[in-house]
This record gives C-alpha cells, structure tokens and sequence, in this order.
C-alpha cells in the first residue's frame, strides 16, 4: 500500500495559503529570507542563511524526496501573492504509518498572521485522510519557545524531552517531542483547528 507516492505532484490548497512541492528552481523565491533574515535559522539543524547554505537546504529536502523519506512544500500566501516559507514531511515510515512534519519557517512578515495554522491543517488533513498514517511526530529545539507554542497551538500532546539527543550548529541540542493521533485528529484536533482558521 502506498500511503505517499514521492513522484507525483500533491499541491495542496485551501484559498488562503498553497503548498505544492519544492524544487531547485525555487531558489530565487526564498533567496531574499536566506539573505536578508538570518534569525530564522537560529534553531535549525540545517541552517539556510546565505547563498551557499540556502543552495545545500534545497538540495538535502530534493535528497529526501528522492530516497523517499521526505517531501518538501514551498509555501504561497495567496492573500500577498507572494512567497513565505518552506515546510515538509519527513522521515516517513511506510511499515509503521508514521510521519514527521517539520523544517518549516517562514519570513517574519507571515509570523502570527495566521498562515502557519492554515498550512498546517493542510498537512495534517493530507497526512491522516490521504496519507492514512496513525501518527504525525513533530520535533524542535527546546529552546525555541515560540515554535513550540505554535506546535500545542494546533492541537499537538507534549510527549517528552529527548536530552542531548543530536549535534547542532553551535553544540548539541535538547529535542522536545509532540504529537498527533489519528483518533485525536478525527475526534478533536481537525474540529479545533478549523475554528482557529
């Protein structure tokens, strides 16, 4: 059973925010986040700030796809008609029927404006009701407050603190661990969520 065909084109859209898969091309689109707000990255485990680091970000997401681990989104905010991000699936486990979703960010204009809430339903609905995965895993630096609070704010349970648990730019990390449940996006997340949009 194929819960997520890696070579097929899945754009996902709601009016206010579309998703369709990132490709080197797009390098031109986020280029102007990379080189102008370097803060982004400052809890990322694959940093994107500069030409360089922006060209091997792209690079490692289509790695992904093309083993079949990852799928990564570029993000439109159709009210601006404009770019604002990345964000993707990954470390997709087909036997288990789980997925990760994560590495997103968007430039500071789109911070709290709603978009994160909307691109994140997207997801979710695409990874329970198509996907059919049991379990959708998100992972960030326990450090960063304000990722974290977006990620309870979408209807995610804390699960635990994984202590040292990997390298980072600047040492090693904490990673905190949240979730969703299959039964807890049918029974109440999806319903939540909506009425946050």
């Amino acid at each position: 059973m194929i819960l997520l065909d890696f070579k097929k084109k899945y754009i996902l859209d709601n009016g206010f925010v579309q998703l369709r898969p990132l490709h080197a091309d797009d390098f031109g689109h986020l280029l102007p986040y990379s080189l102008q707000e370097p803060e982004l990255w400052k809890y990322s485990l694959t940093p994107a700030h500069g030409e360089d680091n922006l060209r091997n970000y792209i690079a490692k997401a289509m790695e992904g796809r093309v083993e079949e681990t990852a799928y990564p989104f570029i993000v439109y905010d159709k009210r601006f008609n404009t770019y604002a991000g990345s964000t993707r699936f990954y470390d997709f486990q087909q036997k288990h029927q789980t997925v990760s979703l994560g590495y997103t960010w968007y430039g500071q204009d789109f911070q709290g404006t709603g978009l994160n809430k909307n691109c994140k339903f997207l997801l979710l609905q695409f990874a329970f009701e198509h996907m059919k995965v049991q379990r959708v895993e998100f992972r960030a630096d326990n450090k960063n407050k304000r990722s974290i609070a977006a990620m309870k704010s979408i209807g995610c349970s804390e699960e635990g603190i994984l202590r040292s648990n990997c390298a980072a730019p600047n040492g090693r990390r904490d990673s905190i661990i949240l979730s969703i449940l299959r039964y807890e996006w049918f029974s109440r997340v999806k319903r939540e969520l909506l009425k946050k949009l």
